[in-house]
């Protein structure tokens, strides 16, 4: 995949994998628009990063997906790439009756978001010369951390989609590409200091973006995508021990 002179769209790129794609899409020579929840986040990305265009979007709202998706068109008419970053992760008991709502937003953001912006964009994109969608899942989609049950299981489900969607588009001029991350340093699920650090992460996903790889792994998520289901059962006792 040629990262240069792109016009890409990074949802929930305010911050952590998105933002750090984001800057080096940028690096690249490509024009870069972020959209996020919050402003006061997008306004840091447009100081950081002049050249950024930002848009206030909620990935788990249909309305706003359709908003974005309809002005992004008109706006960038050589958009080419959609990097599907944004999600939530929280942690859950399921033996306590939680507010639906909240358990319908984290599926809204991971999953509903990610296939209804590459239902809107997918007409656009077949009209352009080459075009990608990247869809973030997770290693945990294949050896799930129990406490974060929904977003292990939107994880996972996106895998799925993804598979179908390289398929159904095989023949087409538009490239999908899953982005598998190990867990990074970034904000995801509250601010924590384990995992791989997003600079080096980040650098490992443009390098095998460059290298045309279509699925884009790290370590752990390299292993537990390539792994065997005992290797699988392995890992999911070690993540819950």
């Amino acid at each position: 995949m040629d990262l240069r002179g792109r016009t890409v769209l990074v949802t929930g790129g305010s911050s952590g994998i998105g933002l750090a794609l984001a800057e080096r899409f940028v690096a690249a020579g490509s024009s870069v628009v972020v959209s996020g929840r919050r402003e006061s986040l997008l306004d840091d990305v447009r100081r950081k990063l002049p050249s950024v265009t930002t848009f206030v979007s909620d990935a788990g709202s249909p309305q706003d997906r359709e908003r974005l998706a309809a002005e992004i068109v008109q706006r960038f008419p050589t958009l080419d790439v959609l990097v599907n970053n944004a999600g939530i992760q929280r942690k859950l008991d399921l033996r306590v009756a939680e507010d639906w709502a909240l358990t319908r937003a984290e599926i809204a953001i991971n999953l509903e978001g990610p296939i209804h912006l590459a239902s809107l964009l997918l007409a656009h994109f077949l009209t352009r010369p080459s075009a990608a969608i990247l869809n973030v899942s997770s290693g945990l989609a294949f050896a799930p951390i129990a406490a974060v049950p929904v977003y292990c299981a939107t994880k996972a489900a996106l895998h799925s989609f993804t598979q179908s969607l390289r398929h159904q588009l095989r023949d087409t001029p538009v490239r999908v590409v899953e982005i598998i991350p190990p867990a990074v340093k970034s904000n995801l699920g509250g601010s924590h200091d384990f995992g791989v650090p997003t600079d080096e992460y980040a650098d490992s996903v443009m390098a095998q973006l460059a290298e045309g790889r279509t699925e884009v792994t790290y370590q752990f998520s390299a292993s537990a995508a390539q792994a065997s289901r005992a290797e699988l059962d392995a890992m999911f006792a070690r993540l819950n021990g």
